[in-house]
């Protein structure tokens, strides 16, 4: 492991203005930078604990939503009474991951920085973009069984490993940032970035920025929600493909709809066509696998992933049929 200097943060806003300069990585569960620095992946100078910052608390909104804290641990989340009853989805997702000694240190926060797990990415001998920018992608001809089929690009096919993301995708989550002299609030949907010709660059944090807090909106009014995850294993495994979902009901009919997917795209993905096909629709079998087609038609499958085309398929499918059940 590298030498780093590291420093404890006991401030945003020291944070923030320490986060500045370059080769900064800010820490708190630790989960992904410690794992990507022992590899000599990730090197940075300088980390910044931010574990003492007052980011740890789950706060009930006025209008029914839900303000998450940057460092509110995974297995708090998942286990809070308001997440539990207003946002099942995200509560199995969170539990559906890693082990519970993981889930126990993971940050919200951290989750939404959560590197991918692409071998290439993770071994300095092989070619990645994402590690670094023009090398090449060894994923595209190579090993690319566990790689994305929706979202990537020839510089880089891999996935977004969160199952936490994939739930505050059809939550219609936003992202509070607070950087140097400034706050704002990204929408979920815009803070992880397509790979296209700069896989290196993931997400929409300028530098010195932090992550705060992560906000809910209420859930509709008779929402139904559920979380399938398909993997190699039962525990401890990332996802090969899952889904997640979000419906009301109007009658025998589909009113609000809302899906996304993990496992198969280079980012948490939220399927237009597949919402476009569901709402005003029969809440029927067929109209599920209508959905999961749509879902699944700019696909771009490789030579050792196309498997993923009927998973991700099913994954919905089941989503949606156990949602209205």
């Amino acid at each position: 492991m590298r030498a780093f200097a590291y420093q404890r943060a006991t401030s945003v806003a020291e944070a923030v203005a320490t986060g500045l300069a370059s080769a900064t990585s800010f820490v708190a569960g630790g989960t992904t930078l410690l794992d990507l620095v022992k590899l000599d992946v990730m090197r940075p100078e300088q980390v910044i604990d931010v574990n003492r910052l007052p980011l740890a608390r789950v706060e009930i909104l006025p209008d029914g939503g839900l303000r998450v804290g940057a460092l509110v641990r995974n297995s708090d989340l998942a286990w809070h009474p308001a997440v539990q009853e207003r946002y099942p989805v995200l509560s199995a997702a969170l539990l559906s991951g890693a082990s519970p000694q993981l889930r126990n240190m993971a940050t919200t926060g951290g989750n939404l920085m959560q590197r991918t797990r692409c071998p290439y990415f993770r071994d300095n001998h092989s070619a990645c973009n994402k590690r670094e920018p023009g090398s090449g992608c060894a994923a595209l001809e190579g090993c690319n069984r566990s790689h994305a089929i929706l979202g990537g690009s020839d510089a880089c096919i891999a996935t977004h490993p969160s199952d936490m993301c994939v739930a505050l995708a059809v939550l219609d989550a936003t992202v509070e940032l607070e950087g140097p002299g400034s706050r704002r609030s990204v929408p979920f949907a815009a803070f992880h970035l397509l790979p296209g010709r700069t896989p290196e660059r993931e997400h929409a944090l300028e530098p010195g920025e932090l992550i705060t807090a992560v906000t809910l909106p209420p859930a509709p009014s008779g929402a139904r929600q559920q979380y399938v995850k398909l993997r190699d294993r039962e525990s401890f495994e990332f996802a090969l493909a899952s889904a997640a979902v979000l419906l009301t009901r109007e009658g025998d009919r589909i009113g609000e709809a809302r899906v996304a997917f993990g496992g198969v795209a280079t980012k948490p993905w939220r399927s237009a066509a597949a919402e476009q096909v569901l709402r005003g629709a029969p809440a029927t079998l067929e109209t599920f696998r209508a959905a999961s087609a749509a879902a699944l038609r700019e696909a771009q499958p490789r030579r050792h992933n196309a498997f993923k085309l009927s998973l991700a398929r099913q994954a919905l499918e089941r989503a949606l049929s156990d949602a209205v059940s």
